[in-house]
């Protein structure tokens, strides 16, 4: 259903924590310029945890308005509440997106019947493509291959976005759930090899600031074309590591301010990139021919 590279938008805001909407029109307008395949509005990239539920919403009907139906728009609507989960994905559908991610519940390490029966329970409220999030370094719990081919015969959960940095979990997922699940990874790192292992693209920080060679790389590993795609990956080794040297997306903002595209400001308690990161990511804006 989603393929590519599919950016995990950051949320820009002014100093005082205000939406920054000009820099917002202006981000997505140059994904789609630059072939980005679809845009996931406030996930965590997007600072989903800090927003207030009319700030999420707010946020959605932004980017679903100017994006007008040019690329699909998946909205991070997951939370530790099933009740939340619901009701932000409900809100999700009504503003008009293509689809929801859900994260795992954080903080609560749910056991693996317990996350079955959240991801069915929203499954069976609200009625739209909804995509699970695995990421167990942010959440403290593993969404297991059993528990995913348990998921995947829920009708309207149609893709995973796997975020262990493990290629392996394409093959013991897709051993279980055949094609009823779609994979895409959550490591920009592992993104060649990953769809080259089955999976069809990438939810991407790294494609906040390098869209055009993210969609480039994916298109090739989707073809097919190993070499190509790791010519362009090669490119993009040192973003893919120095976008994490602080917890996401402290990096990834002050990249884009450095680049002239946003502020650097976050909502606490994330706060700006510390000074002695400052000439590694710059550095790896540089290898990737992202500064002038």
């Amino acid at each position: 259903m989603f393929s590519g590279s599919m950016v995990a938008l950051v949320t820009p805001m002014q100093a005082d924590g205000s939406l920054d909407r000009d820099s917002l029109n202006n981000l997505i307008e140059w994904h789609i310029s630059s072939g980005t395949d679809a845009i996931v509005a406030v996930g965590t990239t997007g600072e989903s945890a800090t927003l207030t539920v009319d700030e999420h919403c707010d946020v959605i009907r932004q980017v679903v308005t100017q994006v007008n139906g040019r690329v699909p728009v998946i909205a991070g609507t997951g939370s530790n509440s099933t009740a939340e989960a619901i009701e932000l994905s409900q809100h999700a559908k009504d503003l008009g997106v293509s689809g929801v991610l859900l994260v795992t519940p954080y903080y609560n390490k749910p056991t693996q019947e317990g996350l079955f029966l959240h991801y069915k329970a929203i499954a069976e409220a609200v009625d739209i493509p909804q995509i699970l999030y695995n990421v167990p370094s942010r959440t403290a719990c593993d969404l297991l291959p059993e528990t995913v081919a348990r998921l995947a015969d829920i009708t309207n959960i149609v893709a995973i976005k796997e975020a262990t940095g493990d290629v392996s979990r394409v093959k013991a997922i897709k051993s279980l759930c055949g094609d009823n699940i779609e994979l895409y990874t959550g490591d920009d790192a592992n993104t060649v090899d990953f769809i080259l292992a089955g999976g069809v693209g990438a939810i991407s920080v790294t494609a906040n600031v390098a869209p055009a060679e993210m969609h480039a790389m994916c298109e090739y590993a989707l073809a097919g074309n190993e070499q190509a795609a790791k010519e362009v990956d090669q490119k993009l080794v040192l973003l893919h590591e120095r976008l994490f040297v602080e917890a996401n997306p402290i990096p990834v903002k002050w990249a884009l301010a450095e680049m002239g595209l946003i502020q650097t400001d976050l909502r606490l308690p994330m706060t700006i990139l510390s000074e002695q990161y400052h000439q590694p990511v710059r550095e790896a804006l540089n290898a990737a021919g992202k500064l002038n």
